[in-house]
């Protein structure tokens, strides 16, 4: 029995240990509750091509009366879900009442082909 015990244990262990290298990037929109709370609308960001770099953008819009101020940063991946370093840091925004503002980012590094957007207060 102790055998048994011993060999699920081992295996629940290895499990835990395996090097995973690369980052789900199916949600490219990540958002607190907080921001949407706070009245503020978007889309998922999207790619284009800007002076031969990646570019990765999104519309904020403000449905309130007044104006809300966000943080908000871009993640960048190539094609395998490994994430693009340098990382960018964290920005503020402020969106005017019943308006709406775009953000971007834009990398150089060629082989950026995912973006990832993370909003929160």
């Amino acid at each position: 029995m102790r055998i048994i015990v011993l060999g699920a244990m081992l295996a629940l262990l290895s499990g835990c240990t395996s090097d995973r290298t690369t980052i789900d990037t199916s949600q490219s929109l990540v958002m607190e509750s907080s921001v949407l709370s706070a009245g503020i609308l978007t889309g998922e960001p999207a790619i284009s091509e800007h002076e031969g770099q990646q570019r990765g953008s999104s519309q904020l819009y403000n449905q309130q009366e007044k104006p809300v101020t966000l943080y908000y940063r871009f993640y960048w991946y190539d094609d395998k879900g490994l994430e693009i370093l340098p990382f960018e840091a964290p920005r503020k925004i402020t969106v005017a009442p019943h308006s709406s503002v775009e953000i971007s980012s834009q990398t150089g590094n060629l082989t950026a082909n995912k973006v990832r957007l993370y909003l929160y207060l």
